[in-house]
């Protein structure tokens, strides 16, 4: 009895801590303003991740497990710090075995049969002229543990060398440094969520490449009204992105994803309807 009371009792604490799972609002909401994910799209080719180092959740990843990249990563800016950079990619061993780590491993740590099977792989990115391109970047990251975390492949897609090195990582700096200086400190909590549409275009016949990355973020008041915001998006090839409003950058992305309407925060937080650029 006593045996089988210690079984059930792991079991509910592995079930508690799966990086997959079936809701992310509840299991890691706090990566999202108000607890909202944005829109989520129904097909089982789709999973939730609370991506997880280390018995440690960093931030949210909606993945899209037939195109091999994710759809977005939503996280919490709260800050720089000066990290180490690694070199190695972790993958997501509970995309391929249910029954595996809820931490992500690096490849050589999980088992060969059936790895790779929903999710890429290093190998695919050899010779393929395209970047690991993050979604949610080290750069933004404010301790080592959660810059090591942006290191998964769940976390990346095909990117263009030119844009992932150029237009597209001086905007990550100017958006670090601005929400550093606009929002940090009047004690707003900053929320950000990054994407990519699949393209038509693929590496190693198995990793969809992106036509577009974009990004949007919403810097929530004591009273989770959203204060300051801003979107961006751009063609995954070197050209700067465009800073965009709100209800053009969701009729963009309804369309591109093909469907009826893509939400990107929650409604109650009422961002501001006016374009915002990032001050220079």
């Amino acid at each position: 009895m006593l045996l089988l009371l210690h079984v059930l009792m792991l079991s509910l604490l592995s079930g508690g801590s799966a990086r997959v799972v079936q809701d992310f609002e509840k299991e890691c909401g706090q990566f999202f303003a108000n607890g909202k994910s944005p829109t989520r799209f129904p097909n089982p080719q789709y999973r939730q991740i609370c991506q997880t180092l280390n018995n440690v959740v960093y931030y949210a990843t909606f993945y899209d497990t037939h195109n091999k990249i994710p759809v977005y990563s939503a996280y919490k800016f709260e800050g720089l710090k000066d990290c180490k950079r690694q070199k190695k990619w972790y993958i997501e061993p509970q995309l391929d075995d249910n029954n595996a780590s809820p931490n992500m491993q690096f490849e050589k740590d999980v088992k060969k049969q059936g790895r790779g099977d929903h999710q890429a792989l290093n190998r695919d990115y050899m010779k393929s002229d395209h970047d690991k391109g993050h979604l949610e970047p080290v750069f933004q990251a404010n301790s080592q543990g959660c810059a090591d975390a942006t290191f998964t492949l769940t976390n990346a897609a095909p990117q263009n060398p030119s844009f992932n090195r150029g237009q597209w990582r001086k905007l990550e700096e100017e958006m670090a440094r601005n929400l550093s200086d606009q929002c940090l400190p009047k004690k707003y909590t900053v929320y950000i969520v990054t994407g990519v549409v699949p393209g038509t275009k693929n590496i190693n016949n198995r990793v969809t490449v992106p036509s577009h990355f974009w990004t949007a973020y919403c810097c929530l008041d004591n009273n989770n009204k959203c204060q300051i915001s801003g979107r961006f998006i751009g063609k995954n090839k070197n050209n700067a992105p465009e800073n965009t409003s709100e209800m053009d950058l969701k009729k963009e992305l309804a369309k591109l994803y093909n469907v009826a309407s893509f939400e990107l925060f929650d409604h109650s937080t009422e961002p501001p309807a006016k374009k915002r650029k990032l001050n220079k």
